[in-house]
């Protein structure tokens, strides 16, 4: 493991120097968001184990509004200061993965038009839509997701509706991954009684000159009630997905149940999720997600294995010391049993994190995964992080 010279002056520049803080000028804001990681994994295979200390570096600029219109850039630069690990593009092939390479680019770009309740981008951007099970920006890792993409919103009073149309997916491995494509994102939602319900369908295609789709349709209901004193909160999400390939196509389903109390200043969490499979062929995908969110923090399952998976979850969470803890476990299995073995493994995760001086942030996570069934290749992994940020 080697500490590359630059590391000093860097972490001078970022947290030390004062000129970084947010400049406000006649014609918009100028501020800056620094990430300082490390990351290290362990697998119970042949590959070394991983050591990365990476530093995320972000300043944007956004422009005061003219009739409603602005503009917003922002530049991203990602530095491995030590990088003992395959970072997901070729380099490092006899570590573990470890999906922040260096790079440096334009992250986003765009044009905005915004009014009481209308709002649109043109240009390269985030998209978020809901709980980013289906699309998200990926933030956890230090080159975050964005779209090169029109977009556009509309809400009043309970109603919500959006729309946007994407042309490339910019992904988290710099420039080497990312996808040309035709997608259309449709949201709809309205607030009840009852909770949050939404209506989406998410029709996905990779622009690549083959005949593929990606089709998904769903409804998702999210609210909290008080009972017996106590706030109680619960979500259900239903999904229906085509899979075309040429002449092939396969038809999945997606559940989400979930609830959750919070007693005496700590929140409990039950839940099961299921991404499921067409007769072990292929199964239920979500590409555009923040995946490192959802089924573990190890990653084992960023791509559904073909024959699907359940994962059932507990979680307790709460705050102390100026902070907020989690911890978390997973038990996975299999939609579709081979011969008997349906045993994915099981997970525990926790984390600490704290904010202090407004402008930082600190935080410590640890992930262990156990290893199921050995016919499904899976291996013991452990991973580990900690971090510090700062915004100006």
């Amino acid at each position: 493991m080697k500490l590359k010279q630059l590391t000093l002056p860097v972490l001078v520049a970022v947290f030390a120097n004062q000129t970084y803080a947010a400049v406000e000028t006649e014609v918009g804001t100028l501020s800056t968001d620094f990430r300082l990681r490390y990351e290290s994994v362990n697998q119970d295979n042949a590959l070394k184990d991983s050591s990365a200390l990476t530093l995320r570096s972000l300043a944007n600029f956004k422009s005061k509004a003219v009739s409603g219109i602005s503009a917003f850039i922002e530049l991203e630069n990602t530095l491995a200061l030590i990088d003992d690990y395959n970072n997901g593009i070729g380099e490092g092939t006899e570590y573990s993965v470890i999906a922040d390479p260096e790079s440096t680019e334009i992250d986003q770009v765009y044009l905005a038009y915004n009014s009481e309740q209308f709002a649109a981008k043109f240009g390269r951007q985030v998209i978020t839509l809901d709980n980013h099970r289906f699309v998200g920006h990926v933030g956890w890792r230090q080159d975050k997701q964005t779209f090169d993409a029109l977009s556009a919103k509309y809400e009043k009073d309970a109603i919500n509706v959006s729309y946007a149309y994407i042309n490339k997916r910019n992904r988290i491995f710099a420039d080497e991954k990312d996808v040309d494509s035709k997608d259309h994102l449709l949201n709809a939602s309205l607030k009840t009684e009852l909770g949050k319900l939404t209506a989406y369908g998410y029709l996905l295609e990779s622009d690549n000159n083959t005949d593929n789709a990606l089709d998904t349709y769903g409804v998702r209901l999210v609210g909290k009630k008080m009972l017996a004193k106590l706030p109680v909160s619960y979500a259900a999400e239903y999904a229906l997905q085509t899979n075309e390939s040429g002449a092939n196509s396969v038809d999945t389903t997606y559940l989400l149940l979930e609830s959750g109390v919070k007693i005496s200043d700590i929140t409990y969490k039950l839940g099961y999720e299921s991404l499921g499979s067409d007769n072990g062929e292929q199964a239920f995908q979500t590409p555009l997600a923040t995946l490192h969110k959802f089924n573990g923090w190890t990653d084992q399952f960023l791509v559904t294995p073909s024959i699907g998976l359940q994962d059932f979850y507990a979680s307790v969470s709460g705050n102390a010391l100026n902070g907020k803890w989690s911890l978390i476990y997973h038990a996975y299995s299999s939609d579709e049993s081979i011969v008997g073995y349906d045993d994915l493994g099981s997970e525990f995760d926790v984390m600490y994190s704290t904010s202090f001086s407004k402008q930082y942030s600190v935080g410590v996570k640890y992930a262990t995964y156990m290893a199921g069934d050995e016919i499904f290749a899976k291996v013991d992994t452990n991973k580990f992080w900690v971090w510090v940020a700062a915004t100006f």
